[in-house]
């Protein structure tokens, strides 16, 4: 294929030099005339892992040049890969100015161009929120070309997963592919320039392929500085750091695996509440400073929030929740967030009824009963005998539960004007969410 690669750092470059390695004709395009000079005399405008020896060896066969002429790049291309900056404003916030201005360029290209050559397709690489394509730059595109994306040229996003000093071997061995597709005919443009690598490739929504990159770099990100706060615990108490992270990580069921990683609700328990306050209050005994996992607590409260939040937008009163301990198949209610949740409604003067099958107030015994009476000691009041019992209470219904008997019995479509608050995002969750009487925390 003839590509056009706009800016020629890191990405841009890397991308630029890998692709005319498999074959296609690259053409670079930068403001910057030392870069362009760089890369037409072979040689690469970064420091990189073997992308000196890449550069000089696809601008020898010919299958790469550069120019700093917009125009003549999109009339010798039926691809063009966006791969400008995107730094951040001094108040944290995505600049998209060089994103902009390059967009105005390529459309006004295109807009000369017209037709000739076949409908031409522009993939943004640049990292950007979700958002940025379909309502800043997509109108951009189709003012200056005088045209219909997906008619008369083609949109796709294709964020990047190169890391810098392994970036060819990244391009060349992807974790994965993502394909943020305005329609299928974009996203097979984008799909016949990696044909051949190795790797899944997920073809999804335009706003889709923009979290995914962020999604990715919060999780490295909180993933380091879990490590690090971990470590310099560790270290105030007198343990072998490495030692603990070499088992954690040999943990593929529960540690480094998708468990847990589902949007859903709050978490609780007997456990991962009092053990993160431990580790916390051990940390603060010997003068470490740990705000990661000092705000998991609070974050996790937080979400809780959301969830009264939700009812109190319906402006309705009468609640009915189904499940309250603090995981399906047990009665344990210590720390359960559910209870958290109903004793929040409970003090705000909501009509509370519940539906926990699990749940009795006879057979809770010692450090169980106990809670719950400190906790929620009107719960014997607040206790429902039959999921029909809570449906014909409830204007608004709290779903913490996945047992059959209250899923089968959730009422679709709010024609009755009832409310469903999903908290954890039900099995027909997707099927549920266009209907108007249904409002999901897990989405």
């Amino acid at each position: 294929m003839r590509v056009s690669v706009f800016g020629l750092g890191y990405v841009g470059c890397v991308s630029a030099a890998c692709l005319a390695s498999m074959g296609h004709e690259v053409i670079g395009v930068d403001v910057n005339q030392v870069k362009v000079d760089l890369v037409n005399d072979g040689k690469a405008p970064v420091v990189e892992e073997r992308i000196g020896e890449l550069s000089a060896e696809v601008v020898r066969a010919g299958a790469l040049r550069a120019t700093r002429d917009v125009r003549e790049a999109i009339m010798g291309s039926e691809v063009s890969l966006v791969c400008v900056g995107t730094p951040s404003e001094p108040n944290g916030s995505l600049c998209t100015t060089y994103l902009e201005r390059v967009t105005e360029q390529i459309g006004a290209a295109l807009a000369e161009r017209g037709g000739r050559s076949g409908r031409h397709t522009v993939v943004f690489r640049s990292t950007m929120l979700p958002g940025t394509c379909l309502n800043l730059l997509v109108p951009i595109l189709e003012k200056y070309v005088g045209g219909t994306t997906g008619v008369d040229f083609g949109v796709a996003v294709n964020p990047e997963f190169l890391r810098e000093g392994t970036s060819v071997r990244d391009f060349f061995d992807p974790p994965k592919t993502v394909i943020g597709e305005l329609d299928p005919a974009s996203g097979d443009v984008v799909a016949a320039l990696y044909d051949g690598l190795p790797g899944e490739v997920f073809r999804v929504p335009v706003p889709t392929a923009e979290a995914i990159k962020y999604a990715d770099n919060a999780f490295h990100g909180l993933k380091i500085g879990f490590a690090n706060e971990l470590g310099a615990v560790c270290q105030a108490l007198g343990v072998d750091s490495h030692q603990v992270i070499d088992v954690f990580l040999a943990d593929r069921k529960l540690n480094i695996s998708p468990a847990y990683l589902r949007p859903g609700f709050a978490f609780g328990g007997s456990c991962l509440p009092k053990d993160l306050r431990s580790l916390v209050h051990a940390a603060q005994r010997a003068d470490v400073s740990v705000p990661i996992l000092a705000h998991v607590l609070p974050s996790n409260s937080d979400h809780l929030q959301r969830a009264v939040e939700l009812v109190e937008r319906t402006g309705k009163r009468r609640v009915g929740m189904f499940g309250l301990s603090f995981k399906p198949g047990t009665d344990d209610l210590r720390e359960s967030p559910l209870v958290e949740l109903a004793e929040r409604l409970f003090g705000k003067g909501y009509d509370l009824k519940i539906y926990d099958a699990n749940v009795s107030l006879s057979r809770l015994l010692g450090a169980n009963r106990e809670y719950i009476e400190n906790r929620l000691p009107h719960l014997a009041q607040l206790l429902a005998d039959s999921v029909d019992e809570v449906l014909k209470h409830a204007e608004v219904c709290l779903v913490g539960t996945r047992d059959p008997a209250v899923l089968s019995a959730l009422p679709h479509g709010g024609a009755d004007g009832s409310l469903i608050v999903d908290l954890i995002r039900l099995p027909d969750a997707e099927s549920r969410r266009a209907e108007p009487g249904y409002v999901g925390l897990a989405w």
